[in-house]
C-alpha cells in the first residue's frame, strides 16, 4: 500500500514560483532559522562550503535584477538567498572536527587524522576540483532549504540565470567565494505551474 507522508506531500507541493506579493515581508529571525535547519544537508567530508547572503533590502534587489536578466521575482521577492560556494571550506576542518569531539560523535584521535586528511586532500585539488564539490554540495543544500521553506508556507524559485562575475564583484565576494544560484523566497501572488515528469521507466536501468 502506497501511503503519502509529510514530506512526499512537501515535495509535491513544491513549485516553482516567479510571481510574489511584493508587500510581503519575512524576518531575518526566521530565515536564519530555515538557514539553521538546511544545513543539517551532508557535504563532503562535511566541509560545509556553503556560504549565503541574504538579501533583503529592495533597492539592493533591484540593482543586482540589472545583471539577473530582469527577472521580475528578484526584485518582488521577500528576500533574494544567494548561495555561495566556499572553494576553501577545508581551511574549516580542524574546528568541524573539534565540534565532533566536543559533542561526542568521534574520539579526538580520529577526529585529528581526518581533519588533517581534509586539509591535505583538499588544500591539494585543483581549483576546478574544487568547484565541483561546492557545486554540487551547495545543490543538496538549496533543496532542503526550498523544502523547508515550503513547510514553513513559503514559496521559492531558483535561478542560475544571472551574471556571477558581476555579481561577485557588486558583493566584493573574496575569490575563493563563488556564486551558485539565487533562491528568491516570498509569499506567492498567484498559483505557479505545475510541470510533467518523464516516465520512471525512461529514467532508471537496474543492473543485469
Amino acid at each position: 500500500m502506497t501511503t503519502t507522508t509529510p514530506v512526499k506531500q512537501i515535495m509535491h507541493e513544491r513549485k516553482s514560483v516567479r510571481k510574489y506579493n511584493a508587500n510581503a515581508t519575512i524576518s531575518r529571525e526566521t530565515i536564519m532559522q530555515l538557514l539553521q535547519n538546511a544545513t543539517s544537508s551532508p557535504s563532503s567530508s562535511n566541509m560545509q562550503p556553503w556560504r549565503f547572503i541574504v538579501i533583503d533590502d529592495k533597492e539592493i534587489q533591484k540593482n543586482i535584477n540589472i545583471f539577473s536578466f530582469n527577472q521580475e521575482q528578484i526584485e518582488t521577492a521577500s528576500a533574494i538567498i544567494a548561495v555561495i560556494g566556499d572553494t576553501e571550506m577545508y581551511l574549516n576542518a580542524e574546528e568541524i572536527y573539534a565540534e565532533n569531539v566536543e559533542l561526542g560523535y568521534m574520539p579526538e584521535e580520529i577526529a585529528s587524522k581526518l581533519a588533517q586528511d581534509s586539509l591535505a586532500m583538499y588544500g591539494a585539488l585543483p581549483k576546478e576540483a574544487l568547484l565541483n564539490i561546492v557545486h554540487f554540495d551547495a545543490g543538496l543544500i538549496s533543496m532542503q532549504i526550498m523544502l523547508l521553506a515550503k513547510e514553513m508556507g513559503y514559496d521559492t524559485v531558483a535561478m542560475g540565470g544571472f551574471d556571477k562575475s558581476k555579481f561577485a564583484e557588486y558583493m566584493e565576494l573574496p575569490p575563493n567565494e563563488v556564486p551558485i544560484l539565487l533562491l528568491a523566497i516570498g509569499e506567492a501572488a498567484g498559483p505557479a505551474y505545475g510541470s510533467s515528469r518523464l516516465p520512471i521507466e525512461r529514467l532508471v536501468r537496474f543492473n543485469k
